[in-house]
């Protein structure tokens, strides 16, 4: 068990730099606009969801990564985290974060909190007209899915309420393309050089007749599946273990939630990636592949916080504090 924060933070720090790089490798129909080369550009032009009741041509989802310091059991595992989603997505009332809340009320457990925090992002599809990738592999399906951080969705959602814009972006006829450029601020990548086209133009025939052959998708089914009461207490207890900083136990929980490329277990609810489901574009019978845990590292949301910021404490403090706050809530 870790008994300082120092040593927590050590340990989700490695995880996240084991996480950092390297091509997406589960899911082809998901292109990784986040590995492109620095001073690259992708051109991609979205498309707009199967599911006629959304008004929008996209899907947030909520996630929160529990990391853990290995898997139980397993001699030299490493650190390694299980992505669960927030029920917030839901509108209802998260149990991480009721607990992670009330870390905010001490400014020496923000960066712990964050840890913790959920990470939103938005699931949209379109074509990949430029493609900076040079081994990018996609499917025979040339309809790709995005995963689109908060500082890209904001360049975008800004765009729409310009009142100069005339049509939709995802018009067959007269939308736009979008240009994702990848730069560097401070040491980690930047997106907000990215801009719309500022000249309306037509899919081409081609891809035409591929949203006819193969559908678009119904974006909802990336999301992952809305937990039950029994998977929100696994979720509790998964939260409870790693901030006690310790390993995730398969047997309790891998038929639940489970770390990225864990082998399936027997009565496993979860597929073999992640939480999201399997899922098919309209209009096709055979399934897509499962979406990749490897995703761009967002920002986490900004937290709430409105009780009053109290004095820094030892690192040591710090950690007791988190655990003994946790453990008061179980009696």
């Amino acid at each position: 068990m870790a008994t300082s924060l120092a040593e927590i933070r050590a340990k989700l720090q490695a995880q996240e730099n084991k996480g950092q790089g390297g091509q997406s490798g589960g899911d082809n129909g998901i292109y990784a606009h986040w590995n492109i080369p620095e001073g690259t550009t992708a051109r991609v032009r979205f498309l707009p969801d199967a599911n006629t009741k959304n008004d929008f041509f996209w899907v947030e989802r909520l996630m929160i990564k529990l990391p853990f310091a290995g898997v139980k059991g397993q001699v030299d595992s490493k650190p390694t985290f299980v992505q669960v989603p927030c029920v917030e997505m839901w509108g209802e009332a998260c149990p991480i974060l009721a607990e992670v809340r009330t870390w905010f009320k001490d400014k020496s457990l923000e960066e712990m909190g964050r840890k913790y925090w959920k990470k939103r992002s938005y699931i949209m599809q379109g074509f990949v007209h430029e493609n900076p990738l040079t081994d990018d592999k996609p499917t025979d399906n040339p309809i790709r899915r995005f995963i689109i951080s908060p500082q890209i969705f904001n360049l975008i959602k800004n765009a729409l309420m310009d009142p100069e814009l005339e049509n939709l972006p995802t018009d067959y006829e007269a939308g736009l393309d979008f240009s994702i450029k990848k730069t560097s601020k401070g040491g980690y990548a930047d997106y907000n050089t990215s801009t719309w086209a500022r000249k309306e133009s037509a899919l081409t025939s081609a891809e035409l007749q591929a949203i006819e052959k193969f559908g678009l998708y119904n974006l909802n089914d990336f999301l992952p599946k809305k937990p039950s009461d029994a998977e929100l207490k696994i979720i509790k207890e998964m939260f409870e273990a790693s901030v006690n900083g310790e390993p995730f136990d398969a047997d309790k929980w891998s038929a639940y939630y489970k770390p990225a490329g864990m082998a399936s277990t027997a009565g496993s609810k979860q597929s073999d990636d992640e939480s999201t489901p399997v899922s098919k574009p309209v209009a096709v019978s055979r399934p897509a592949p499962v979406a990749t845990h490897d995703d761009p590292p967002f920002e986490v949301d900004e937290p709430e916080v409105t009780a009053p910021v109290t004095a820094a404490k030892p690192a040591s403090q710090r950690a007791e504090d988190i655990l003994a706050m946790i453990r008061n809530r179980q009696k």
